[in-house]
């Protein structure tokens, strides 16, 4: 009686606002626990009749000259008490059976939802891609000025992947694709990749499933002729580049990031002797890091420096850059599309000024 009044459902408003599968659970939660009730009302109810009944037929039947009588009159009062029992406990196994159907039923509506949802949601992926402008950008930035920092935090944001012409180049290659093998057989020559060749690899690498709703090219174009032939491939595709950002960092900075770098060559993995020295680093009399101490903080395998991360050659590689990068930006700044980060900062600051360029209007 307690639970038929006292109905949570109703007294709660947190309960009404849930979904039907929330209250379809508390229903059969009330339903299940008054059928409970009733059978093992019925139970100790039956146990005490046929327990009392046994006890006042056998004084009887000591009594009665005719103890037949006596059995058949007990037999006809039990029947009336397992009766209503068995009726009721039926009566319960087939409400359950209906609960654990309907349940069934809900769970199977409720995968067809979600089923439907996905599909859905293909579609609208399927008509953004096909409608809408591809996000093609071009991450700039000297060496050592956090392309690589930054470069996969765009990819995770706007869920498009960085190209490396130097991976795609490999990766072509390794394919044994038709520019692939025209690359291997020049750099088997010993000659460089030509800006054709380049433009063919990047044309294959754009056209996978991953690169639908755009990418990001990470030292490619190196040169005005470059971009502008890759301006062209990107026409024919029907697209464009939509977003130019340049990390810019002065070149002072850049000496100490750069000839402090030290990299774990299998794993890619980089460490700096000040910023991000490795747990073995040690240091001789003058505070330069020993090079036998500087082990990988995973592996204890030895860490390595690149040959051109040393101040002469990061002098010459500026110099590269700059000549070649301004007339790019040069080239891309009357499109709107340019955006400079400064990159002499915290990273924090650094990814803060990469958000508001990314933004449509920002510079």
């Amino acid at each position: 009686r307690r639970s038929i009044q006292s109905n949570p459902i109703q007294s709660n408003p947190a309960i009404q606002r849930r979904s039907p599968n929330v209250l379809f659970s508390h229903h059969r939660h009330l339903l299940s626990t008054f059928a409970t009730m009733i059978s093992n009302t019925l139970l100790r109810t039956a146990s005490r009749r046929i327990f009392s009944t046994g006890t006042s037929h056998t004084k009887r039947a000591a009594s009665s000259s005719t103890r037949v009588a006596a059995f058949k009159q007990s037999e006809q009062e039990s029947r009336q008490f397992y009766l209503p029992l068995t009726m009721a406990l039926c009566s319960w196994g087939l409400m359950q059976q209906t609960l654990s159907s309907e349940e069934e039923t809900i769970d199977k509506s409720t995968a067809q939802c979600l089923f439907n949802s996905d599909k859905k949601a293909k579609e609208v992926e399927d008509k953004f891609a096909a409608y809408w402008p591809r996000n093609i950008m071009i991450l700039f930035g000297p060496p050592g000025a956090g392309k690589g920092t930054h470069g996969p935090k765009i990819e995770d944001l706007l869920g498009i992947p960085q190209l490396s012409t130097g991976d795609m180049l490999r990766a072509a290659v390794a394919a044994k694709s038709e520019v692939g093998l025209k690359a291997a057989a020049v750099m088997k020559a010993g000659g460089l990749v030509s800006d054709e060749i380049v433009i063919g690899i990047i044309r294959d690498r754009i056209r996978e499933p991953d690169c639908k709703f755009g990418f990001i090219l990470d030292g490619f174009p190196r040169t005005l002729v470059q971009a502008q032939t890759l301006d062209k491939m990107l026409c024919e595709e029907g697209a464009c580049v939509t977003k130019v950002i340049e990390l810019e960092v002065p070149d002072s900075v850049l000496e100490e990031r750069i000839c402090g770098r030290w990299i774990h060559k299998k794993s890619g993995r980089s460490y700096h002797v000040k910023f991000a020295p490795p747990k073995s680093m040690k240091k001789d009399a003058e505070g330069n890091p020993i090079p036998e101490s500087m082990k990988d903080d995973e592996t204890g395998e030895p860490l390595m420096q690149r040959a051109d991360d040393t101040a002469s050659a990061l002098q010459k590689r500026l110099k590269g850059y700059h000549g070649e990068t301004v007339p790019i930006l040069s080239h891309y700044s009357p499109k709107g599309v340019v955006g400079k980060v400064n990159a002499n900062q915290g990273m924090d600051g650094v990814w803060g000024e990469v958000l508001e360029s990314l933004k449509r209007g920002g510079n």
